[in-house]
């Protein structure tokens, strides 16, 4: 047979019987690895004994390479996972904090419509009692189409959830007639659930308590063709502490004066601050809610808050010699002699006797 020496080489050692690979044999007694939570394994690559080892007892081995013992598993946390340790039931959140805050912002809510309530009816509005237990009871006298009524609330804790308690006395009614009075009026007080409602009620009662006078009762007064107490033009003049958010508080005031309608001034003069409204009363009320509920300022910290510094100086009717508006203007003025000359332009010089003091 042919040499298999090279040039130069020596003589070729006596070839060696093939030897079994004992890594070999371990691979292929070796079941196939496979992870949890994964599908068919990929097909085995040679094993490598610097990295995989032997086993003295021929059992297939867990461990990844490269990787030490697995860890035992980790027990659920009830408190991550949201069961309980006992029965793996859904642990329930704690209404305590819940029910707590809802009746914060509850009284919160009640306490912004009084306000809001008091500074629209002015010397009409009385504040009768205020307690935690029994809510808060009021008293707003108005004249509805000619008839004086007298309408007492009483807001439970859980209003406006549930409605309040209504008692209606009038001078000119029957018993009866305040009594079907009511009833229609909590029926419609129904749909206003879960909403301040008591300025709601107060409109309803100014335009359907006709109904009532039209129904033949003793005592009753029948005012059909009378004209409503409400109709005209009447002038208000408010108070405003103070302005923090001026020009932003300046343009809302003029979006809702000119959404409801209504003429007048927006005057400044030093540290005072003074808003004149003309138009029909139920306008210039509505203005009064919508400032006493909107968040239109900031507080000291520079957070948005409601307008609980308002007040009203007066509410009449146009008198004869004042003049009529026809716009809303933001005036400024150097001094207080500027103001009074301003209020007898436009003939209110005895409202300016009245009510503004420096």
């Amino acid at each position: 047979a042919p040499s298999s020496t090279l040039p130069g080489v020596g003589a070729p050692a006596a070839a060696l019987p093939p030897q079994p690979c004992p890594v070999l044999e371990l691979q292929q007694r070796r079941s196939p690895l496979t992870l949890p939570g994964v599908g068919a394994p990929a097909a085995a690559h040679p094993a490598d004994p610097a990295r995989c080892g032997s086993s003295s007892s021929g059992a297939p081995s867990s461990t990844l390479p490269g990787v030490g013992a697995p860890a035992a598993a980790l027990p659920a946390d009830p408190a991550r996972c949201g069961s309980s340790s006992s029965g793996g039931e859904r642990s329930r959140p704690r209404p305590m904090a819940t029910q707590q805050q809802q009746q914060e912002e509850q009284e919160q809510g009640q306490e912004d419509e009084v306000a809001a309530l008091r500074a629209i009816y002015s010397g009409d509005f009385h504040l009768l009692s205020q307690s935690e237990s029994e809510g808060i009871t009021f008293q707003i006298c108005d004249v509805c189409n000619n008839v004086p009524l007298k309408v007492t609330f009483q807001l439970s804790p859980g209003y406006p959830f549930c409605l309040p308690d209504v008692t209606i006395s009038s001078d000119q009614l029957s018993r009866k007639q305040c009594t079907d009075l009511k009833g229609n009026l909590l029926q419609y007080a129904e749909t206003f659930l879960s909403h301040p409602m008591v300025y709601e009620l107060m409109a309803w009662l100014q335009q359907n308590i006709q109904n009532s006078l039209d129904q033949p009762a003793e005592g009753g007064v029948n005012q059909q063709h009378q004209t409503s107490a409400e109709d005209g033009i009447w002038t208000a003049l408010l108070h405003l502490d103070h302005m923090r958010a001026k020009g932003k508080y300046i343009k809302s005031i003029e979006k809702w004066t000119s959404d409801l309608r209504l003429a007048g001034r927006l005057m400044f003069t030093g540290k005072l601050i003074l808003i004149l409204l003309q138009g029909e009363r139920k306008d210039i009320k509505d203005y009064l809610v919508v400032q006493k509920t909107s968040k239109v300022d900031v507080d000291s910290s520079g957070k948005r808050c409601k307008e609980k510094m308002i007040s009203v100086l007066c509410e009449e009717r146009l008198q004869a010699g004042q003049r009529r508006l026809t716009n809303f203007a933001v005036k400024e003025f150097a001094s207080e002699c500027e103001l009074h000359k301003e209020f007898e332009a436009l003939g209110l010089f005895d409202l300016y006797d009245k009510f503004v003091h420096f």
